[in-house]
């Protein structure tokens, strides 16, 4: 029991930072060029001052995927 508990605290902590090690780039990547679920971090100055551009990557038809998942952005604290 104290093994599964050890292993699945250890599993979360293992994606909250891999969350905090997003790309950091300075404009925004070309449509297609981000994979679904992906999340890049856009410093191009469009958010207010101690606030950075959050990116997320979708899988449009329109964008030359397969589904009908759009990118979605929006301004996170750094």
């Amino acid at each position: 029991m104290m093994k599964s508990i050890s292993f699945i605290s250890a599993l979360m902590m293992t994606s909250i930072a891999s969350a905090a090690f997003a790309k950091t780039v300075k404009q925004e990547p070309p449509m297609g060029a981000m994979r679904e679920g992906e999340v890049v971090l856009v410093d191009d100055g469009s958010c207010p001052a101690g606030q950075i551009r959050r990116v997320v990557g979708g899988n449009h038809t329109k964008a030359g995927g397969t589904k009908q998942i759009v990118r979605t952005s929006s301004c996170v604290r750094r």
